[in-house]
């Protein structure tokens, strides 16, 4: 997905253009990045490096500009458990929640602490990895037998799993892009899945999953969601571009879930059809950004 991503955002920059080079992240990235010295990055990775701060720190080290957010925020985004406990704590609404190592369970019974997390939080539950993307490893609990093989699932993918009540409403995905009056939120763009829940399988099979861009909800409500995604991304310290994933309860509350630093690029993915929806184009949006990260070089 990081390629696609790539391949997009490069045809986008070029489409206003801006030189574009592709550069992957391997071995020879440091000498290329010396060598070239290019005007700015935009890091277009997912998952791991490209959302855990590493590749970001790795630029501060060698003074290159980049689009998106420090080392530092990044890291409090991509930890679930950090992000929702400090948006909870500045009164943001978010899905009540334990987050657990793998430990805890080995070592003071799986069985006792999973009846102590249906006794807390009750049923239906959403588990998945306390890091990562793309829902790989979550899991809806809706009965207390799934609970022992949802784990297992959850905690292939991480050292400690995060457990949040789980929220029935409508999915929404919210695009947040820093401009001059500070941060913006682009219409909220829905996620429909089939089954009913946004996992792996429906993010990336075809037909699983259907959109709408805007979000079919009251001006008042697609409001409240865009009051979230920018509460988020000031609250963590994030920088240009992010992207808030909430719930939108009956009541017509947004409850906050994760937030992502690099969100995807292709043809599929939510922010283009974000970006799409506001009137505005994918290559003049990244195009500003860099413009903007070139003078914080400044």
């Amino acid at each position: 997905m990081s390629l696609r991503s790539g391949r997009r955002l490069s045809a986008a920059l070029r489409s206003v253009g801006t030189t574009v080079a592709e550069w992957d992240a391997d071995a020879r990235l440091l000498s290329r990045i010396k060598q070239e010295r290019p005007d700015a990055v935009v890091v277009a990775l997912h998952g791991g490096e490209g959302e855990n701060g590493a590749v970001q720190a790795v630029l501060d080290l060698l003074g290159v500009p980049y689009v998106g957010t420090g080392p530092y925020a990044c890291r409090r985004a991509w930890d679930k458990p950090t992000a929702k406990a400090e948006l909870a704590r500045a009164g943001l609404t978010t899905p009540d929640w334990v987050a657990l190592p793998h430990a805890t369970f080995r070592e003071l019974g799986a069985q006792a602490v999973l009846d102590a997390l249906v006794a807390k939080l009750g049923l239906p539950l959403m588990l998945k990895p306390d890091q990562g993307g793309s829902a790989l490893g979550a899991h809806v609990v809706r009965d207390a037998a799934e609970l022992p093989s949802a784990m297992v699932g959850a905690l292939s993918y991480g050292d400690a799993v995060l457990v949040e009540q789980f929220v029935e409403g409508t999915e929404v995905a919210i695009t947040v892009i820093d401009g001059p009056d500070g941060p913006e939120a682009l219409p909220a763009v829905q996620i429909e899945p089939a089954d009913g829940v946004y996992d792996y399988t429906a993010r990336y099979t075809a037909g699983l999953t259907s959109y709408h861009a805007p979000a079919e909800v009251s001006p008042e409500v697609a409001a409240a969601a865009g009051e979230l995604a920018i509460a988020a991304h000031r609250l963590l310290g994030l920088r240009d571009v992010s992207r808030t994933d909430a719930i939108i309860d009956r009541s017509g509350t947004p409850h906050f879930l994760e937030v992502n630093v690099s969100p995807g690029l292709t043809e599929t993915s939510l922010l283009p059809m974000a970006v799409e929806a506001a009137g505005r184009s994918l290559g003049e949006v990244f195009a500003t950004l860099v413009e903007r990260a070139i003078s914080r070089s400044r």
